[in-house]
């Protein structure tokens, strides 16, 4: 599969979604926000990953409208944070993140942890404005096996992703499985691993060959594997640097060199142990 910055995955309902987009959890600084969003969108990025809890949806929505891109170009997604959560509570974050985007739709909302009580009545309110076509794409994130399966007992649509924490060192293959048997997408947060992929000496020694830098090595394993990811960095020229994995492609035993990584090291909380 010749992949490019433009290359999309088509989901379950037929619509289609970025391989690669811009993370943008941290980017708290308004104008260095502003700044890395537009570097992004100008280097050709379509995707740019937010969330409420990130408190940053103005500066994607002021970096959208300054780009200069049609709306219908971009892939905005969201998420609805644990304290929000519930059907009545749901839809009203929603109102209020377009409120801060400035939009009249999302591309995809998502669930952003499994709230214990509340996670299927959120997704349900996620399926209510799928249907209510202010969404395109209902989803979830952090969400095991056993959390998609409790989702899907109450649900008339399925979610079409989950984003999830996933990297070498935490490979999340039976999830990976599980979510393709259902048609769902799956999406790497933490790509990366918070940094710590970059000083591995297997992905360091394939980056020399390639001539190419740690970085990109392991988003081009991602994107070798079928999964999007949305690699984050607040340096614009990072930012271009992330984009830069259309030019080579990582050989068989390579992937299985970086599949051997896995540890099932979470830099992250696992959503079973999750209290916030």
């Amino acid at each position: 599969m010749e992949l490019n910055l433009q290359s999309k995955k088509t989901l379950a309902n037929g619509v289609e979604m970025p391989r690669l987009g811009l993370g943008v959890y941290k980017m708290t600084e308004p104008a260095e926000a502003v700044e890395a969003m537009t570097a992004a969108l100008e280097a050709g990025y379509l995707a740019i990953d937010t969330a409420s809890l990130y408190g940053n949806e103005v500066q994607v929505g002021e970096a959208v409208r300054a780009s200069g891109v049609k709306r219908e170009n971009l892939f905005i997604t969201s998420k609805v944070w644990n304290t929000d959560q519930g059907y009545d509570e749901t839809l009203r974050a929603f109102e209020k993140t377009l409120e801060n985007l400035k939009v009249e739709y999302l591309d995809l909302y998502l669930t952003h942890w499994p709230v214990e009580g509340k996670f299927t009545d959120t997704y349900r309110a996620i399926e209510r404005l799928y249907e209510e076509k202010l969404i395109r794409v209902p989803g979830v994130s952090n969400h095991h096996r056993h959390h998609l399966e409790a989702v899907f007992a109450k649900a008339n649509v399925k979610p079409m992703v989950n984003q999830i924490e996933l990297h070498p060192y935490l490979s999340q293959e039976p999830l990976r499985e599980f979510c393709q048997e259902e048609n769902i997408a799956v999406t790497a947060w933490s790509p990366l691993a918070r940094g710590k992929l970059l000083e591995e000496p297997v992905v360091k020694r394939i980056a020399e060959a390639h001539g190419k830098a740690p970085a990109q090595v392991v988003i081009r394993w991602h994107l070798q594997h079928d999964i999007i990811v949305i690699p984050k960095s607040v340096r614009p020229e990072r930012v271009r640097s992330n984009a830069d994995v259309f030019n080579f492609t990582l050989t068989g035993e390579e992937m299985q060199q970086l599949d051997a990584l896995n540890r099932n090291e979470r830099t992250g909380k696992d959503p079973d142990n999750m209290d916030f």
